[in-house]
């Protein structure tokens, strides 16, 4: 699928309640849409179960509706469209750009913990399935970051040769998020800064499939009073549905906007919206200590 007209994303994973620093990319990714004259969509990346929260999709889902953050399709579940996943993982295959890897984290670590040789190291074995890895060449990936600016990478040194199915057989985050991203016919990925280091691997992996390039920009992290990024894996506090009003403020004034005093999240975000330019976000982290 193929769009000229500005399409952004929101794509969280069901591993919990919605928490501040999730809320703040979800606004500055509708913002920046908005501001676009675009569309706005929501994907649940669901394709990690050992990792996920019964019900969290659901509760995220309602959460982003309290907020006012409704998207223009009905949101879509990265875990019933494994048939793209798989033709793509086909393609790549068939084409000499995987290869099976049955190391160990042991072997991997004696390495320096990154595969660079575009081969496995271990024996194979044949009682067990293996993981597959993509074979990174020795190149600099170079892109603009519409907010952090210019951005090089050279795969091989820094992401070597990375896994694409796991061993378990689920999809790897690269693979799944590129594929989804072109067939969703996406424009601008607005993230936040902990997938900077995704993006590398994922043009590469857009070249690899004929898929295009969206334009990416990556917003810093809301931090903890230690200094460590807000997530759910340091049981970071999810925000309010009943009473969304002051995180969303607070969410918009992190960014950088003005939240003005409107009654309903509608109308707040949509207050936002005047005089906003995504060049006047928020360019570095909250110093540690300032926490919702």
């Amino acid at each position: 699928m193929t769009t000229s007209r500005y399409r952004g994303r929101f794509a969280p994973s069901p591993t919990g309640a919605l928490h501040f620093g999730s809320l703040v990319t979800a606004v500055g990714s509708w913002l920046v849409a908005r501001h676009a004259g675009g569309e706005w969509l929501v994907r649940v990346e669901d394709i990690d179960p050992p990792r996920e929260v019964p019900g969290s999709a659901a509760s995220i889902l309602s959460t982003l509706d309290a907020f006012g953050l409704t998207p223009d399709q009905p949101p879509v579940y990265q875990s019933r469209r494994n048939d793209l996943s798989a033709a793509a993982f086909d393609r790549l295959r068939d084409a000499g750009h995987l290869f099976p890897c049955w190391c160990s984290r042991a072997e991997l670590a004696a390495h320096g913990g990154l595969h660079r040789d575009g081969r496995c190291i271990a024996a194979a074995d044949p009682s067990r399935p293996p993981a597959w890895r993509l074979r990174s060449p020795d190149r600099v990936v170079t892109w603009h970051d519409d907010l952090q600016g210019p951005q090089a990478e050279n795969l091989r040194e820094v992401a070597g040769d990375f896994v694409i199915r796991r061993v378990e057989g689920l999809w790897s985050y690269q693979l799944a998020c590129v594929v989804d991203d072109g067939d969703q016919g996406i424009t601008h990925v607005v993230r936040g800064a902990d997938l900077l280091y995704s993006t590398a691997r994922q043009i590469y992996l857009q070249q690899l499939l004929g898929l295009p390039t969206p334009g990416y920009l990556h917003l810093p992290l809301v931090m903890d009073a230690q200094g460590r990024k807000l997530s759910k894996s340091t049981a970071a506090l999810p925000v309010d549905p009943a009473d969304p009003l002051p995180a969303l403020r607070k969410a918009l004034d992190w960014l950088g906007v003005k939240p003005g005093a409107a009654a309903t999240p509608a109308r707040l975000l949509s207050d936002a919206l005047d005089g906003f330019a995504p060049a006047t976000l928020r360019r570095s982290s909250l110093t540690p200590g300032t926490t919702l």
